[in-house]
């Protein structure tokens, strides 16, 4: 201590400040009474000395400490009143993690000292164990990093094509990385990874969290692990766990090199984030950041002020409304921006951020400041619109600049193409990008964020492979995960030998994946689904850090692999099927048809009573290639081919009759998912019948000899 300098610093910004001398430390502890700051000896030993912050300015506690270097380990006991009746949970025995920490040095060693209180006693009583030895400890960086020059690719909405993956499981198997790297940031840097991604038509990657979280102790006791990281503890810090660099703080740097490379490749990054809860659970949870740093003003209590307020049903909820909260939040998504250059996020549990003493209200502050913020407002946001919560349930009502998960494009293409009835209107709605639910409030079809299945749920392969969920290995005999999952087996529940059955999931496999990348929205694709992979029925594979989870890259059906990587640079290279505006269903000038029309198989027109029909399953659109209305970067105006795509839900092959020559006067085949086939094969003419295979796709194609660029 005697060695040790100390000056009053600033209290902004908030964290510790490294400036080539020394380190700048600043806390938020609104209610605090003292605070101190523990730096430890050389990686994160046993040993450390406390430093009292002796500065304080509006509720900021300060110190400016020269000498001090990148790589330093420390962390903070706070001190006030434990009273839980009140909402007050200080307990200066217990070592905490700063909200700010840019690194954070590993993972919690579950012990009873982590609790504020007495284990084995109710949450009143005080605990005087000391829980330094248990707590991961919190990391100054070095924040200067070379970014070579590379430029964020800044991929339009309309022309995004979004691969949801986990940052493990994504390469942990890949037989072509190196093994060392394999599940790490620097797994998807390598550029085997990157040349999937980019052969694949990938515009943007998004990751399942990474910020910092924590394996819950119920299930550490059980063997299993926090797999998806729903389980915030640190919302700066990349998660050491994939990291390969063993240096501390080394995954900041990692996870740079990763976004480079990336952009580099033209590949934008998303964030799954958590600000909706943290890892300390309820009242009962452990004390080991913001719980013992103002517990009243981080979380929303309930009116008793001992018990938490639960939105997510992870025991807290974030008080979204309370203004050092909300600069947290901010705070958080800026540094993510700037300083480590990712390109947009995608929000857990979003509705819970938007609620006020109950209701959800989508003027609240959080997406209020939001649309101010000059930074967070110019990347991509999109919301998982809903909580479990009394009308959590927000598909269709988040403000404009926002996209959003549809989870009712899920449930429309999964009811259509398992043969339920009524499902006319319905899809015709989705594929169109789901007007109903965004155009009223100014919105474009890129808000709707289109996708068959996520990460919560069955893969693709197990949709049609499964009528019931498989979680034996969760622990919680089978009653975890959803019930409904609109699936179908097609005759045998898991993998069969059967060559119908297989035949026929494989078919219905390319047909929802044809329907993603043919409707206008912005698709959203899960790694592994345009592979084949299985999580062998278990949908909610949330604690399965194994081979359940992790991409098989041996098995891979190399057949759907090759289609998908057809279907999506087809997409990409045909604007009708990314329209940036909405469809006018108005007549094209000069050409007497409208820029959509939907027929029924004989080749006639639909009317308002034939989407009502309760068994028809079988529809076909004309999209106009003419009738885009958009122009190109170059202001252009964006021409396309014409096309017709006819969609066949019923179990039996149909004819369809084309339209007559004013629609196109020569077709050609180029998607046909009853064979996989994408080549052009024969040609078709007006009025001319075609065979439609059962359960298919098929997209035929009248050239145009005018196009701009997309």
């Amino acid at each position: 201590m005697a060695e040790l300098e100390l000056y009053p610093g600033h209290p902004y910004p908030l964290g510790p400040t490294w400036d080539g001398k020394g380190v700048n430390f600043s806390i938020y502890a609104g209610h605090a009474t003292a605070v101190e700051l523990c730096l430890f000896e050389e990686n994160c030993g046993k040993k450390y000395i406390v430093v009292n912050l002796f500065e304080r300015t509006s509720q900021i506690w300060h110190v400016y400490l020269p000498g001090i270097l990148p790589g330093q380990c420390y962390g903070y006991r706070v001190y006030g009143p434990f009273d839980p009746l009140q909402g007050k949970r200080f307990n200066p025995n217990k070592l905490l993690i700063d909200p700010y920490a840019k690194a954070i040095s590993g993972s919690v060693n579950w012990h009873e000292s982590l609790y504020g209180y007495e284990v084995g006693k109710d949450d009143l009583s005080f605990s005087n164990l000391d829980s330094a030895s248990f707590v991961p400890k919190s990391v100054v960086i070095d924040p200067s990093y070379d970014w070579e020059g590379v430029k964020a690719p800044n991929t339009s909405y309309h022309r995004s094509i979004i691969y949801e993956a986990h940052v493990k499981g994504l390469t942990k198997l890949h037989p072509d990385i190196p093994e060392e790297i394999r599940g790490t940031y620097s797994g998807i840097a390598h550029p085997i990874i990157i040349d999937h991604l980019t052969s694949l038509g990938i515009t943007a990657i998004e990751l399942m969290p990474i910020h910092q979280f924590i394996n819950d102790n119920v299930l550490v006791e059980k063997g299993l692990n926090n797999y998806w990281g729903y389980n915030t503890i640190g919302f700066f810090s990349p998660d050491t766990k994939y990291s390969s660099k063993g240096t501390l703080g080394g995954q900041v740097t990692e996870f740079k090199d990763m976004v480079k490379a990336l952009h580099r490749a033209g590949i934008e990054v998303i964030l799954d984030v958590v600000y909706n809860h943290t890892a300390e659970g309820n009242h009962l949870g452990p004390t080991l950041s913001f719980k013992g740093i103002d517990n009243a003003e981080y979380y929303r209590l309930t009116a008793d002020k001992r018990f938490y307020m639960d939105y997510t049903g992870t025991g807290n909820t974030l008080n979204a409304h309370f203004p050092s909260v909300l600069r947290l939040m901010m705070d958080s998504l800026r540094y993510w921006v700037m300083e480590m250059h990712v390109d947009g996020f995608r929000f857990d549990l979003a509705s819970t951020l938007a609620r006020g003493l109950d209701e959800v209200n989508m003027l609240g502050a959080f997406f209020s400041i939001i649309h101010q913020d000059p930074v967070i407002s110019q990347v991509k946001l999109i919301a998982e619109p809903w909580d479990i919560g009394h009308g959590g349930y927000q598909v269709g009502n988040f403000p404009p600049g926002w996209a959003e998960w549809n989870g009712k494009f899920r449930d429309s293409v999964r009811d259509y193409w398992r043969g339920e009835h009524s499902m006319l209107g319905e899809f015709a709605a989705r594929f169109t990008g789901s007007p109903d639910l965004y155009r009223d409030d100014n919105r474009r079809p890129t808000a709707s964020i289109n996708f068959i299945t996520a990460h919560d749920g069955f893969t693709l392969h197990d949709l049609v492979t499964y009528n019931h969920k498989h979680n034996e290995a969760n622990g919680e005999d089978n009653k975890d995960g959803e019930e409904h999952n609109r699936s179908s087996n097609y005759g045998f529940e898991g993998e069969t030998d059967n060559e119908h059955i297989n035949q026929l999931r494989k078919k219905q496999k390319r047909n929802m994946l044809a329907t993603l990348f043919l409707s206008q929205g912005v698709p959203m694709l899960v790694a592994g689904d345009e592979m084949g992979r299985t999580q062998h029925g278990n949908n909610n594979a949330y604690c399965q850090d194994n081979e359940i989870s992790w991409l098989d890259w041996k098995a891979a059906d190399q057949d759907l692999l090759q289609f998908s990587k057809k279907l999506l640079n087809f997409r990409k290279a045909h604007p009708a099927f990314c329209r940036i505006r909405w469809f006018q269903e108005q007549p094209i000038k000069g050409s007497g048809i409208t820029d959509i029309a939907w027929f029924l198989p004989e080749g006639i027109e639909m009317e308002d009573h034939n989407w009502d029909q309760d068994f028809a399953k079988s529809l076909a659109v004309f999209l106009n290639g003419k009738g885009i209305k958009s122009r190109d970067n170059h202001g252009r105006k964006i021409f396309d081919d014409n096309f017709y795509v006819i969609f066949n839900a019923h179990h039996e092959g149909l004819d369809f009759k084309l339209p007559p020559a004013m629609y196109g006067i020569e077709w050609h085949n180029v998607i046909n998912t009853s064979d996989s086939s994408l080549e052009e094969s024969k040609r078709y003419f007006p009025l001319e019948n075609i065979h439609v295979a059962g359960r298919s796709v098929v997209v035929l194609n009248a050239s145009s000899t005018i196009k701009a660029d997309n």
